[in-house]
């Protein structure tokens, strides 16, 4: 019991253990932050990766693979997958209104199950909203007032189908949704939406022309790409495919990289861009040339010529993305479901031999598997940031040692009499040992509090420190992100505060031998 009185008297009326407890607090408070942080940061890349490509990705990059509607069918029936999705990605260049020429991701895809794969439809930046974003307390985003709602829903739907609809032929064609970094024709506000922006072009004379342009409205942009054969090479290296393409809508998908490179196609006119639709050829005999037919002349819809057939080639795609059943957050059910997807091509591809990759040549990555390098660098840089912070902690630990220490000299007098009224050598010890525990308790939850505190408002502070000093820490171009992650983990909390308990319990240690080893005779002398 006098253990608790004394430890009790002692922390509350001395200075020296106060800034003990501070120290504590700081330190674990600034652990807390930085895991917090950086944690989270981890978990807004993964789970946005995983918005764009789904749970797990069956490729086979450039050359494609043929029968792929078959293969989506197999995937869909089984009972750990919820939905597939065909894709095309390759990489082109795109002309922009100014005449910039910027080079892209082009990914050709299915919108309907892309969709269901994807956050496609969460992603589509362009569309009708109910309220406005956190910070625009003043309603300027142009998605609620300064758009009709009619033209944003239009836009909603073209974005979502790829197809735009001429308004006075009705006729449709297939159209472009672009990332919106992608162009430059837009600007993101401080408050997290963007406003489309006019752009100069220097005209041959020399003069500047401005262009005011909103691309979903009116935008047509030049794409160029390398068209493929079934062996992956240029079909022609003279030159390369260009067309022209409407803009239906943009989309935002959190990675900074992918909103300023990625450029969505609707997958039928990406496969003929890039030679990689259903064709005929004509074949003549086993030894015999492969002659392809010109689908423009007439004369080669059909051959009589002994000896030869009309063989036609199956569309193909480069990718397949795969969306699981349940939550796919973790890496080992990510891991189960591409160990499912490998059996299901297994037998897709014994039941077409020779006519696609075969099973040990097949790429299937997850999500984790395809963005791995740079998770890995985000955890190594976690773990780096967490083993220097946790040194920097340290000095906790020698603080509380070195205060104890000298309170131990202080108090020789009052040690002496507790061992002389009977107060044993464990006894002693243990009022200093709980007295390191109260500091660590006190000093933990304290550090805990604060770093909830700082982190739930860690956007606001951090909005403050740019309107008023002008510092952007969290730059959206740097980062990939456009907000700061907020939340803390309770397991890391928990842990963190487990640390300073222990930590501060390490600290007094020391302290607390020297004190049980004093002579009671030698203390009730010291002067």
């Amino acid at each position: 019991m006098y253990q608790i009185l004394l430890t009790r008297r002692y922390l509350v009326s001395k200075i020296m253990p106060m800034l003990a407890a501070a120290a504590v607090l700081l330190c674990t408070a600034m652990v807390l932050i930085v895991w917090s942080v950086m944690g989270g940061f981890l978990t807004m890349l993964i789970n946005s990766g995983r918005t764009v490509v789904g749970d797990v990705i069956i490729a086979w990059p450039n050359a494609g693979f043929a029968h792929y509607d078959d293969l989506i069918n197999r995937l869909e029936q089984d009972p750990q997958i919820k939905a597939a999705t065909p894709i095309i990605e390759t990489y082109g260049i795109i002309s922009l209104p100014d005449g910039r020429k910027e080079t892209i991701i082009l990914r050709g895809i299915d919108g309907e199950s892309y969709a269901r794969v994807t956050a496609f439809e969460d992603t589509i930046y362009w569309k009708p909203l109910d309220a406005p974003l956190e910070k625009d307390t003043a309603r300027l985003d142009p998605r609620l007032d300064l758009l009709s709602g009619a033209s944003l829903q239009r836009m909603r739907s073209e974005g979502l189908t790829l197809t735009k609809i001429d308004p006075k032929t009705g006729a449709e064609s297939a159209a472009l949704v672009m990332g919106i970094e992608v162009s430059g024709f837009n600007r993101r506000r401080p408050e997290g939406y963007y406003i489309p922006i006019q752009r100069e072009r220097t005209t041959p004379d020399g003069e500047v022309d401005w262009i005011d342009t909103f691309l979903p409205r009116d935008g047509r942009l030049l794409v160029s790409v390398a068209p493929l054969n079934t062996e992956g090479a240029g079909a022609d290296v003279v030159s390369l495919a260009s067309r022209y393409f409407p803009v239906a809508n943009e989309f935002q998908s959190g990675l900074f990289e992918l909103d300023q490179r990625m450029v969505l196609l609707r997958l039928d006119a990406c496969q003929e861009m890039l030679k990689l639709g259903e064709a005929r050829r004509i074949v003549r005999d086993a030894q015999g040339p492969v002659v392809l037919p010109d689908p423009t002349d007439p004369s080669e819809e059909s051959f009589d010529e002994p000896g030869t057939r009309t063989v036609v080639d199956p569309a193909r795609v480069t990718h397949v993305f795969v969306r699981g059943q349940g939550d796919m957050s973790r890496g080992d059910a990510a891991i189960a479901l591409a160990d499912r997807c490998r059996a299901i091509y297994r037998q897709f591809a014994a039941d077409h031999g020779g006519q696609v990759p075969r099973a040990g040549d097949i790429v299937i990555l997850t999500w984790e598997d395809r963005n791995r390098t740079m998770i890995n660098a985000v955890r190594q840089e976690t773990a780096l940031l967490l083993f220097l912070f946790m040194i920097i902690s340290l000095v906790a630990v020698f603080l509380i040692l070195a205060i104890f220490w000298s309170m131990v000299a202080e108090k020789t007098k009052d040690i002496g009499v507790l061992r002389a009224v009977g107060a044993s050598a464990p006894g002693v010890a243990g009022l200093w040992i709980a007295y390191g525990l109260a500091i660590g308790l006190v000093g933990g939850a304290l550090g805990v509090g604060l770093a909830y505190l700082v982190v739930n408002n860690i956007n606001p502070i951090h909005d403050w420190l740019g309107r008023t000093l002008n510092i952007v820490i969290w730059d959206p171009a740097v980062y990939y992100f456009p907000r700061i992650p907020s939340e803390v983990d309770p397991a890391k909390a928990i842990i963190v505060f487990v640390g300073a308990v222990i930590s501060s319990v390490l600290g007094a240690f020391v302290p607390a031998v020297r004190a049980a080893c004093m002579a009671p005779v030698r203390a009730l002398r010291f002067e």
